[in-house]
């Protein structure tokens, strides 16, 4: 039986000696959470450390460490002190962490380091392939194993190979410097899928790849000389239902704990006063330090607010052997001490500091008590911090402050934005925090808790699968032919010869080019009067056969005495007639599909969904341009899955993605409407895939052309809609 293989630094489980014998607790953070579904739902085999050295690790339980973690479904990769102290806290923290979070001061290149980082990769390695069998998948998590995918692909290239980062990947200007930087980017190109955070972490690899490896990069594919790797953005998300759950017991419940109990303390004896949350790992990459100053600066401005507020502050200790950490340490004692010394009233603290870890049940305790949450890093891959605040206001008041730096807050535009640099925006922000009232406070985090409910961790690990066994299937690009000069004399003497012609033509991007609101995009009076002019001519038909619904179109076009079919073929008003369904068709499917647009709509800023009578539409013309068109391939690999068995279709169009009835389409409308009719010249000219099936039904003898370069079955292609226009007049002429 196939199974999905899980690899990351460490194995989502605490190992302990304890008495000569080995204890193992599972983890319970947010990663460990994500892949439970992957890992113990679907026969999952999770590689990593133990978190026990081999020095550590007595000679006679080695076999019991081996056995405590496979009945956990782990397998363990054995590290000495030395690969620990170059490979983790050399290379992976003291080169690569710094530098993806842009603190190149202190970043280290240290070639020994560097060299450990391999060998460990290469233990890793090792280990995944004494555990791969033919049909198993693997998924590879994280900075510390970046030429991991690499290894693995080269001994079994017939497996499949997801890796997601958890960090920020630098811009090209930043990533160049690093002196390994092709082999780390090879050594993610073993992988068939690259997934990251946002889609800036996204954009910043694939241009250091096309700009360090010169590989070709089309959207987010990256052409390989025998592969293509997928490059996309999946926002990981928090156990939504763990968190909101917690905090509605935590509100009903009758025992409270020693924390709990010293801020109720606070609250009854300073009722208007707010409290302020601050929850970090002791990171510089945090910018816990900026954030203590910028408060002692919302002081110092708003005064008003002295004894008014409390700075609740927990920094978890992290890597406390690293130089760096404990400079940080010790500059961030010092300000809360000053800061304290400064304001501290006989009643008042302005900062209470905890430094240590907290269990499950006391950052409940802090999530659900705190009025405001204060989250100011100044590079963080996601922070799901901030999802978890939000997960846990179970009556939706509280708000959030959030760093522009981090990831989340590109998912979490109704909290309060700043920049985590700017004292002058963290102070207002806070003052607007305190002030805000409760109703815009619901209105906002209602919006906030729809969607982190909607995408939590297990959709994230669901789509980054879902999108790893996609990369299976690529197609090639076919290229129509330039219409030159001598092809355009034959196309209008034959039309000139002809003694009945009929012209289909598109509408959007043929006619008339695309503007961002699709309502601005009515027929100029040249456009009318030229379609009015090959109109009347002598046995001439023009039919203008469009995506449009109806409506639209019979209004833009009421005084053209022409036939106009709406909606890809569903609707047709004939010359001097009204309008009519063409077919007998449903739209019952609507409910299963719109829910899944919804989800492309949340994850892609710009986008919005056009409901008609018996289809649904994806526009994203308005969204960013790389981005869009990445969705957009992704969202349309998931609607022709979902059509499969059902007569839904989906049409590719411009900056649009639309899905219908596959029985009606354009290709059908042409066909049904020359029946019988002895055309001797057919022409149909369109831009988008929603023509395809036009250009494909019509008879061998139609020129059938298509506007811009793209895979097509018209003959011939034109650049743009300044040649339609061209080749307009000329019908016009004649």
């Amino acid at each position: 039986m196939s199974k999905t293989i899980i690899i990351s630094n460490r194995l989502p489980l605490q190992l302990q000696i304890d008495n000569n014998t080995i204890k193992a607790t599972p983890s319970v953070g947010g990663l460990a959470t994500g892949m439970k579904s992957v890992h113990r739902d679907s026969n999952g085999v999770w590689i990593g450390w133990t978190g026990l050295t081999e020095e550590e690790t007595p000679e006679e339980l080695v076999e019991e460490v081996v056995a405590a973690a496979k009945k956990e479904q782990c397998v363990p990769v054995s590290l000495t002190e030395k690969d620990i102290d170059g490979f983790y806290y050399g290379f992976s923290n003291r080169t690569i962490w710094p530098l993806f979070h842009y603190f190149m001061e202190y970043t280290e290149f240290e070639k020994e380091s560097y060299q450990t980082y391999v060998e460990v990769n290469k233990k890793y390695a090792q280990v995944v392939l004494e555990n791969i069998e033919e049909g198993d998948t693997v998924w590879v998590h994280d900075y510390q194993l970046m030429l991991l995918p690499e290894l693995i692909k080269k001994e079994r290239p017939d497996v499949q190979i997801g890796f997601f980062l958890h960090i920020p990947f630098p811009s090209y200007e930043v990533f160049r410097t690093l002196p390994w930087r092709e082999e780390i980017l090879k050594g993610l190109l073993g992988s068939d899928l690259i997934g990251f955070h946002t889609y800036d972490y996204q954009r910043h690899f694939l241009s250091s790849v096309s700009r360090i490896l010169r590989q070709e990069v089309s959207f987010n594919e990256i052409t390989l000389k025998d592969r293509i790797v997928t490059v996309n953005s999946y926002p990981m998300g928090i156990d939504y239902e763990k968190f909101s759950e917690a905090a509605a017991k935590h509100d009903a419940a009758k025992n409270q704990s020693e924390l709990q109990r010293r801020l109720d303390l606070h609250i009854d004896s300073t009722p208007d006063a707010k409290m302020i949350l601050s929850i970090d790992r002791l990171d510089y990459s945090k910018g816990i330090a900026n954030r203590i100053r910028a408060y002692e600066y919302f002081l110092e401005k708003y005064p008003e607010f002295k004894e008014k507020v409390r700075l609740v502050m927990l920094a978890v200790p992290s890597r406390s052997n690293v130089p760096q950490y404990q400079l940080l340490k010790k500059e961030v004692d010092e300000l809360v001490g000053r800061i304290n010394g400064k304001f501290a009233t006989v009643s008042w603290t302005p900062i209470w500091y905890f430094y240590r870890s907290m269990p499950f049940e006391n950052l409940i305790d802090l999530y659900t008590t705190c009025d405001v949450a204060l989250l100011t890093p100044i590079r963080d891959g996601m922070n799901l911090v901030a999802k978890e605040y939000i997960a846990t206001r179970t009556d939706r008041t509280g708000v959030l402050i959030l760093s522009e730096m981090a990831g989340a807050a590109q998912e979490m535009s109704e909290a309060l934005i700043i920049n985590p640099n700017n004292f002058e925006e963290i102070a207002d922000a806070l003052k607007q925090a305190m002030e805000m009232p409760e109703a815009e406070q619901i209105k906002r985090n209602k919006f906030l808790q729809k969607r982190l409910k909607r995408y939590n961790v297990e959709k994230w690990a669901h789509d980054f699968m879902h999108s790893l066994e996609d990369t299976a299937h690529k197609s090639d690009i076919v290229k129509a032919i330039r219409m030159r000069q001598d092809q355009e004399e034959e196309m209008f003497n034959a039309y000139k010869a002809s003694q009945k012609r009929i012209l289909f033509l598109d509408y959007d991007g043929t006619l008339r080019g695309f503007v961002n609101n699709p309502e601005d995009a009515s027929p100029d009076e040249e456009l009318l009067e030229l379609i009015k002019t090959i109109h009347s001519q002598e046995n001439t038909e023009v039919v203008i056969i469009s995506g449009r619904d109806r409506h639209t179109l019979g209004t833009w076009w009421q005084d053209v005495p022409i036939t106009l079919i709406a909606e890809h073929g569903v609707w047709k008003r004939p010359v001097g007639g009204e309008w009519a369904v063409t077919e007998n068709l449903k739209n019952d499917w609507m409910e299963t599909v719109r829910p899944i647009l919804e989800k492309y709509v949340d994850r892609t800023a710009g986008t919005f969904i056009e409901e008609k009578n018996y289809s649904l539409a994806w526009h994203y013309r308005n969204a960013d341009p790389d981005l869009g068109e990445k969705r957009a391939s992704e969202l349309s690999t998931v609607l022709k899955e979902l059509s499969a068995n059902n007569e839904l279709g989906v049409l590719d169009g411009n900056k649009v993605l639309e899905i219908k009835d596959s029985t009606i389409h354009k290709g059908k409308a042409v066909t049904k409407h020359i029946f019988g009719k002895d055309y001797t010249f057919k022409f149909a000219i369109g831009d988008d895939w929603t023509d395809e099936y036009m250009f494909h039904d019509l008879p061998d003898d139609a020129f059938t052309i298509k506007v811009g370069l793209q895979k097509t079955a018209a003959k011939y292609y034109v650049d743009d809609t300044d040649r339609v226009r061209d080749l307009l007049k000329k019908f016009a002429a004649y």
